[in-house]
């Protein structure tokens, strides 16, 4: 069987996926994070622009959560039925997903097309950030498909060892999007409805090369028409395990949406827009972290498939350490430099003076966000969805939205208090996930 994680070295199996798999989460942030740095240097409204493009991340996330659901819900699966030998169920559970992304990806594009000005004010759009999150969201709705096609199938090609692959597929992507974003933008003068379309024309390119290896004789697992048909108990499982990951997108979905409200009230679109560049921030910083606790999940679901629980209590070792490794680095990285991090997305020196105490105070005690990772990670890989879920929605839904609308009422935070629910999450929640997963996994991985 080719790519069996129970041979070998276990640190060797996750640095092979884990290069690349980190190479293709930096790329494939780059979709969105390249359009907020060109929608920064535009001569006219940039600010306003790059605000009303943040007031889309809430509708983004809510399409992410489904691609999560589907996707990392069904590619865990596949690794422990690949595991276990079960080849005609891994790629019966990698069917049914595909369908699955395509239909939901249909229904979200017509109800986001429908309902999409109503949801912008929701969100905190103002009369002069609406137009531009607006044109910005239109487009991109219509991708949806593409989208959930690229993310959610590619980690069908990383479950199944081939992180190369799955880094090459988010690199074309990538790479046309750069080449087209300064193109539509500055050249064809179409401002935020170019940097759309470029996102829009990539993710579709992504989606048929995944689909041409997925089909193709080098996968292991293919997709076939036969597998198409849904089960129902399969269907049940998938989206078991990947609630998970789609509360943790729908709640991430939440959180931006009270933040920018509430950021709106006390301090109106120039702290909406500081929260789009710290959310751009994050995003680039948490890349690697990601990156590689997504790579260690299909070693781990394998092994654990193959019941070498050794072998996963060594992956889960190593894992938890570079993760707690890199947050340290990265969090005394960003004390040190943080003028320049806000200078790559925005240039203005009124945003960028009211937005470094805000950014030092969101990004306190950031490693403690490692010990999030490696027990979400972790329960994820065993199929252990209840743990999973919990304690997605513990950090976002149960600490950091009732914080988001509570700490700026006291002590005269105001602005400060929306930041700093952040920080107080990490470390409850990332505190709590670790322990519990300590707890619970650790006394059934004995040989």
């Amino acid at each position: 069987m080719q790519n069996d994680f129970t041979k070998g070295s276990i640190i060797n199996n996750i640095l092979k996926l884990a290069g690349p798999m980190i190479v293709a989460q930096i790329v494939h942030v780059l979709y969105n994070i390249v359009d907020r740095i060109f929608i920064g240097m535009m001569p006219e409204n940039a600010t306003l622009a790059m605000t009303g493009i943040g007031l889309t991340l809430p509708i983004i996330s809510i399409i992410i959560a489904f691609t999560n659901l589907f996707g990392m819900g069904g590619a865990p699966l596949s690794s422990i039925a690949r595991g276990k030998g079960d080849v005609d169920e891994a790629e019966a559970i990698m069917g049914n997903s595909f369908v699955l992304l395509i239909v939901f990806g249909i229904l979200l594009t017509l109800i986001g097309l429908i309902f999409k000005e109503p949801i912008l004010m929701l969100f905190g759009a103002s009369s002069d950030t609406l137009p531009y999150a607006n044109d910005y969201i239109t487009i991109y709705l219509i991708g949806s498909v593409f989208v959930m096609i690229g993310l959610g199938m590619n980690s069908f090609i990383n479950a199944q060892g081939f992180g190369k692959t799955g880094m090459i597929t988010v690199l074309i992507g990538a790479i046309i999007n750069i080449i087209l974003d300064p193109i539509f933008i500055f050249v064809l003068d179409m401002g935020v409805k170019g940097a759309a379309t470029a996102t829009l024309i990539s993710q579709f390119i992504s989606s048929i090369w995944i689909l041409w290896f997925l089909c193709g004789k080098k996968a292991i697992l293919r997709i076939k028409i036969k597998n198409f048909r849904l089960k129902g108990s399969r269907v049940k499982r998938i989206v078991t395990l990947g609630f998970s990951g789609f509360v943790m997108a729908i709640t991430n979905s939440i959180v931006q949406v009270m933040c920018n409200a509430t950021l709106q009230l006390y301090g109106g679109d120039l702290y909406v827009g500081i929260m789009t560049v710290i959310n751009s921030i994050r995003e680039v910083v948490q890349l690697p972290v990601t990156g590689f606790a997504n790579a260690a999940q299909p070693v781990i679901g394998y092994n654990y498939g193959a019941h070498s629980y050794k072998r996963v209590r060594s992956a889960i070792k190593f894992m938890s350490i570079v993760c707690v490794t890199y947050t340290l680095l990265a969090w005394g990285i960003l004390n040190l430099f943080p003028t320049f991090f806000m200078r790559i997305f925005n240039k203005d020196p009124l945003l960028i003076s009211k937005g470094l105490p805000a950014l030092r105070i969101y990004f306190f005690g950031y490693f403690m966000m490692a010990f999030q990772f490696s027990g979400q990670s972790t329960f994820i890989a065993l199929g252990k969805s209840r743990y999973a879920i919990f304690f997605s929605l513990l950090r976002k839904a149960i600490i950091v939205v009732p914080l988001t609308l509570f700490l700026p009422r006291v002590f005269g935070l105001e602005t400060s208090g929306v930041f700093l629910a952040e920080p107080i999450s990490n470390f409850i929640g990332g505190a709590a996930c670790f322990l519990t997963m300590i707890r619970t996994v650790w006394p059934e991985l004995r040989d």
